[in-house]
């Protein structure tokens, strides 16, 4: 029987990372397990693609959430890829490493070596930033990140007026400082998308002691007392079992580790038992602090300039698929938000608290992703920390059988008071000189939708999640944390979680390039600290 070195339960964002930093050493037998398959679908490598991705059953495992009181018992699809390359195959595509204090306040939690001055070098490590390296910023990674390779007039006009509503232009969030209006940085190469699979698992997958199974989920951890010694999985219709000497690497995701962990009898009592599950280890966090955010989009009517909604029909369309093809430039290239802003709803608060995806589109039908017919802008303001918590727990001892996903959102008033402060700031953006005198009316939620309460009202019952679920594997040393500062899973052997669910607080942006972050570090830990 063959024994690896280590065993990777998803090629994901975190798991392409770690299959290429650990077989870089060819002593080291790397098997990485992935419940998909292979990225070869052609929308996950146009960028405009996302559109169809986000809801495709071949390459996305299509959650939903649970129904809750604060969204009115409405499910909320929760997307996450089933891909090489997982959510990093299917997502938006833009870069947002979060604020310099998002990381400290991990250290702050006990969690030693996860302050901004420990993480920037693995953030620089993993980025090839096209425009070049500074002090924050680096070159030579395996992850490209480039600037849009197109503006658009009424894109351009969003930030002079937010320079006019008081927010400052910002070439570089992801530098010095997060606060500011620019567009997007985004992990694309040459038009394409570049994501953890292309950038970090094709260029190695010709290394003899790197193994990837495609179409494998995993189904159980195998354990000798203790000590995680295995994965127990199916391929297709055959079941089989997979041994590692020196770490089990859970790379799951916030959904799928905390399921695979209670599936094998770690986690709270109560949940275990309730299904059945013998209890092998008690841990009573595995499932809990789920975070995400959660966005509400406000729409403009526009005239007298274009917008994507003219240039994504018709013959218009056949002229930018054969811009794409020829120079990859246009259309195709945009992702789900172009401008990025970040803002302070209250002068008190030290850093921006509210983020907004920002496209000059607009969607009459945004579960089919069917563009209107009239030129549109959309402004989504989201908060960046918010203080609900849910949970995500196992429904069945089926491991087919999705989990139950319960975010919680909106359930503090802090989270719906930062989220109304960031609807009327967008409303304040489209009143100034630069942008008004192309706005004809709001669309969504409409002028009518004036008092706090009715605006809150139109953000639960069309409000949705961004995609970015942390935390429900925790690193701490509380007794709700399942990982350790070397993302160890406490009182086990040779396990690690090393994916977005180790998060102790949610980043103050999209997640995926944390992400690939901690897998960095991650891999670190594993070839320093062998045990």
């Amino acid at each position: 029987m063959k024994i690896y070195d280590y065993v990777i339960v998803g090629a994901g964002s975190a798991g392409c990372v770690l299959a290429n930093r650990l077989s870089a050493n060819p002593r080291n037998e790397v098997l990485l397990l992935e419940a998909g398959g292979a990225d070869r679908n052609p929308w996950i490598h146009i960028p405009v693609g996302y559109i169809k991705t986000m809801a495709m059953p071949g390459v996305n495992w299509l959650f939903d959430t649970e129904p809750e009181t604060y969204t009115y018992d409405r499910p909320i699809p929760v997307p996450r890829g089933r891909v090489l390359g997982g959510s990093s195959s299917i997502n938006a595509m833009v870069y947002v490493r979060g604020q310099a204090e998002d990381f400290d306040v991990w250290a702050q939690l006990g969690n030693r070596g996860w302050s901004y001055e420990d993480v920037l070098p693995y953030f620089k490590k993993a980025e090839h930033r096209e425009t070049g390296a500074d002090d924050f910023r680096g070159t030579g990674g395996p992850l490209n990140v480039a600037n849009m390779r197109e503006n658009a007039p009424l894109l351009d006009a969003v930030v002079d007026a937010s320079e006019q509503t008081g927010h400052p232009r910002n070439p570089d969030y992801n530098g010095a400082s997060q606060e500011g209006f620019d567009y997007f940085q985004v992990t694309q190469k040459n038009g394409r998308r570049c994501s953890a699979a292309r950038g970090y698992l094709h260029p190695v997958r010709g290394r003899s002691n790197l193994h990837i199974r495609t179409h494998a989920h995993a189904t159980e951890i195998l354990f000798d007392g203790k000590k995680a010694v295995g994965i127990a999985y199916r391929q297709n219709s055959s079941y089989s079992t997979v041994h590692a000497g020196r770490a089990v690497i859970l790379s799951a995701g916030s959904v799928q580790s905390p399921q695979l962990l209670e599936l094998s009898g770690i986690g709270d009592p109560t949940v275990l038992k309730a299904h059945g599950i013998p209890v092998r280890h008690v841990l009573r966090g595995i499932g809990e602090n789920y975070q995400d955010h959660y966005i509400a989009r406000l729409v403009w009517r526009v005239h007298g300039i274009a917008s994507l909604n003219q240039r994504m029909r018709g013959l218009s369309l056949a002229a930018e698929a054969l811009k794409f093809a020829l120079v990859r430039r246009g259309a195709l290239t945009f992702t789900a938000g172009i401008i990025v802003g970040f803002v302070k709803t209250r002068p008190e608060i030290a850093t921006p608290d509210v983020q907004y995806h920002i496209a000059h589109a607009s969607f009459a039908d945004p579960k089919k992703r069917v563009l209107d017919r009239w030129p549109g802008l959309t402004f989504g303001p989201s908060q960046l920390r918010p203080e609900s918590r849910g949970s995500i727990h196992i429904k069945s001892l089926d491991p087919f059988v999705h989990p139950a996903i319960r975010p919680n959102f909106l359930a503090t008033d802090t989270d719906r008071q930062t989220l109304i402060g960031g609807m009327r700031i967008a409303r304040a953006i489209t009143a100034a000189p630069a942008l008004s005198r192309y706005v004809e009316a709001e669309h969504l939620p409409g002028a009518d939708c004036e008092s706090d309460e009715e605006l809150l009202d139109y953000a639960r019952r069309t409000g949705a999640t961004l995609y970015h679920p942390v935390g429900t594997c925790k690193m701490g040393n509380d007794p709700m944390a399942v990982v350790d500062d070397q993302l160890r899973v406490h009182g086990l052997v040779n396990l690690h979680v090393i994916d977005a669910s180790i998060m102790p607080r949610l980043t103050s942006g999209n997640t995926n390039a944390p992400t690939i972050m901690i897998a960095e570090k991650g891999a670190d830990h594993l070839l320093r600290n062998k045990r």
